[in-house]
């Protein structure tokens, strides 16, 4: 589970603005995670929550996580577009991911390339 890994470099990083900034408490923090990032966001955040406990300067830390609907440019006509995915149940239980609508609305075409969404972003820290 690289999420736990990547929860505890998150909590390093806060622990270095922490002692930059002279703060003994990280109150809340709000997080982007790309679509495409491959980051498993409750495995992500369960990993965040297990991990926070360890210090008291993370103790009481709350995570809000965004994660950006998926971009796409057409390899045809060059236009941008959002597919906005449903979840879907398989015959045994587990969810997967699916797209309403594979099509460029523009031009028809099915030739879409993902735009970004690869990112572990920290957009904000409130500390006191």
């Amino acid at each position: 589970m690289h999420e736990l890994s990547l929860a505890q470099g998150l909590l390093d990083q806060l622990h270095t603005l922490a002692a930059e900034h002279k703060v003994e408490r990280i109150i809340r923090l709000t997080v982007t995670i790309g679509p495409f990032s491959g980051i498993v966001v409750d495995s992500f955040t369960f990993g965040f929550d297990a991990l926070k406990l360890d210090n008291p300067l993370t103790r009481e830390a709350v995570l809000e996580i965004e994660v950006p609907q998926p971009l796409y440019r057409c390899l045809d006509c060059g236009e941008s577009i959002v597919l906005e995915q449903e979840v879907h149940e398989l015959d045994f239980g587990l969810p997967y991911g699916g797209f309403t609508n594979k099509d460029c609305p523009a031009c028809g075409s099915h030739r879409l390339s993902p735009v970004g969404g690869d990112e572990l972003i920290l957009h904000q820290v409130e500390m006191e």
